[in-house]
Formats: structure tokens, sequence, C-alpha cells
């Protein structure tokens, strides 16, 4: 596969490639022949690339999964591809599978799921089904900005609560706070916990980190008001990048104590797949003075290489950078006041399928 260096940055975009071919492409990929897709090579003022949005007939809903890293075994996801920009996504690469660029068309070509709720209702209602917590945002977000007018997210909200199914949530947006009806009465009953994302609390950061996701003060203003409604709260601060964002790893936990929040997490730069070139090249247009020591960094935490696949410490790290990074966030966690703070094992006991109680109750 063969790097670009990019020397201009997309106006409102993470990516900085449009083409970096994927690992499913037969060929080198080519510009598809719109013109504004390019445009900013030779015209620094032109507008940002232009979304686009495919509607997908889903045939399922819930994926599952059976990794050791994470706290669930099955998730849902409203939407592929997100519009947030986040260079250093770990979704971009599912991209590759439908032959489009884990880059800009990542940003730019979105697939929605109008179906979700009609298809999870279904899931739901079968005999065999086996209730666990359903995570949302676990792949994309699923508050990106295209919830605004699709509402497929609400709609699945919805869903979960007429069947008493706990859920958790992961985002980086204050869109959220829209769906505190349904969120606060399901936290009532022991069945939802939220997460925000928050990588860093300097604006000027995270419009380039993140360019379309919320500025991280409207996030902690969402966990106030999660907490404030009674929605236990995680704060992820993630991803810590070495010589980027890691100096405010203590800052962040404070900030997420001082909102309110449950607890707090992290989680190391990982940089799978089409994610590690395209992050060098975000590098070298915002940080091309330390992009080599941040590479280094990186590495010395990924045994020498770009990324570490290996479930376990492909979340932590390895070597003495990574053993700083938990030492400090154990005792910023300590400081904080969220040592022994622990999210609430969410209830399986209450689900139940509308309907089918009434009709038993008939013979």
């Amino acid at each position: 596969m063969s790097e670009r260096v990019a020397t201009f940055s997309h106006k409102g975009r993470g990516a900085q490639s449009g083409k970096l071919s994927g690992r499913f492409d037969d060929l080198e990929r080519v510009p598809d022949g719109d013109w504004r897709d390019m445009a900013s090579l030779v015209d620094p003022d032109a507008p940002p690339p232009r979304t686009y949005v495919t509607v997908e007939h889903a045939r399922t809903i819930i994926a599952r999964n059976q990794s050791p890293d994470v706290p669930f075994d099955r998730s849902i996801n409203p939407y592929r591809g997100c519009e947030h920009g986040c260079i250093y996504c770990f979704a971009r690469p599912t991209h590759a599978f439908h032959n489009l660029s884990p880059g800009l068309d990542f940003e730019t070509k979105l697939f929605v799921k109008p179906n979700a709720a009609q298809l999870l209702r279904a899931e739901l209602s079968k005999g065999t089904y086996e209730v666990r917590t359903i995570a949302m945002g676990t792949n994309t977000d699923p508050y990106q900005p295209i919830e605004d007018h699709r509402f497929v997210t609400r709609s699945v909200l919805k869903t979960l609560a007429q069947f008493n199914h706990p859920v958790s949530i992961l985002t980086k947006s204050d869109r959220i706070t829209r769906d505190l009806d349904i969120l606060a009465p399901m936290a009532e009953r022991g069945l939802a916990v939220a997460g925000l994302s928050l990588t860093t609390l300097d604006p000027v950061l995270a419009s380039r980190l993140e360019p379309r996701a919320a500025t991280p003060a409207r996030r902690l203003k969402a966990v106030e008001a999660l907490a404030k409604a009674g929605i236990p709260t995680l704060v992820c601060c993630a991803p810590m990048i070495p010589a980027i964002n890691d100096h405010e790893l203590e800052a962040l936990v404070q900030a997420a104590a001082d909102a309110g929040a449950t607890r707090a997490a992290y989680i190391p730069l990982r940089l799978p797949h089409e994610i590690a070139p395209l992050f060098k090249e975000w590098l070298g247009v915002h940080y091309p003075g330390r992009a080599g020591h941040v590479m280094s960094l990186v590495r010395s935490i990924r045994d020498g290489r770009d990324n570490d696949p290996e479930f376990g410490s492909r979340m932590r790290g390895t070597g003495p950078y990574a053993d700083t990074l938990r030492a400090r966030f154990k005792v910023a966690m300590r400081r904080a006041g969220l040592e022994d703070r622990r999210l609430p094992e969410l209830r399986t006991d209450l689900f139940r399928v509308p309907g089918r109680a009434e009709q038993l109750g008939l013979f």
C-alpha cells in the first residue's frame, strides 16, 4: 500500500487523503471524477468535501463479538462511517470492506440504517433471545450530525426502553442530552449508562483531531446534564497520544470528576491497518516538527511496531512509557475521588416482550 504525503488540510475534515487505498482494493484507488474532492489542491478557500448518505437496508442489526478486551458481547451501530472525522478512529478501516477509502470517504460517504428499530424489535421478540447489555457507539458515533434529522439512534433507544433492555452508549456529542427523556427513566430502572469521550480540553487541538465533534466544553456540559439526570456516566480520556495530548491526562480526569462523572478511563493511541498512514499524514500537516518523536513513542509502547493487535496489550500498551501513563492515571483517579467508584451492573431481569405478558394472562 502506498503512503501519501499531504501538505494541506481539508477544511472541517480529519483525514488528509481521499484516496488512500484499502486492504480490499484490487488496484490503487483513483479519483472518482468529482472535482470538489480535490478542489483544495488548487484553491485553499474551496468548500470542504460534501457529505453523501446512502440508505442501507440491513438484514440484521445486532453485531456480536468475542473480544476479551471489551465488557460487552453485542452492539448496534445505526450508521456506517462518521462525519466527526476523528483522525485516530479505529472504525475507519471498516470502510475498506465497501471499497471506500478509510480516509475522506469514511467521513463523507455515510450509510444509514433506517430499519434498525424494526430489526431490533424482531430480534428481541424471538423466544431464543438471551438478554445482555447492548452497547452503542462502539464503532461509529450514534450521535454524529446525521442523527439530527435521521433519528435512528433515538428509535433504537425507544425500542430498548419498551423492552426494558439494558444499554450503554459512548459518544463524542452533546446530542445525547436530547434523549434524556428516554435515558433518565431507563437509568432509574438500572437499564442505562452513558459515556463521553474526552480527548483534550484544548479547543484548537480538538478541532484538528476531531473536526466535527462537539467541543470539549460542550461534552463536559453533557456529562453534567447526564449526571444531573441520574445517569451513571463514564468519561473516556482516549486516545492518549504521546507528545500530543498525553500531558493533559490529569486535567482530563479532574474535569470529568468536576462535571459529575461516575468513572473515568483511558486508552493509548492505537493505529490498526489504514489508520497508521492516515495518522502519519495528519502529523505531517499539523505537527511536522514532532512527528518523528510522536511515532517513536508510539512504537515504544507497541513493541517497536506502529500497532499491536494482540488482545490485552493492544488496549494498554507495554514498556516504560505505558507504565508511566498507567501510574499517572492511577494517581489522577485517586486525587479526583474516582478511584473507588464504578459504573453499576445493568439489570437484565426486567426484560419483557411488549404484549407477550398480556397475552399469557388471557390463558
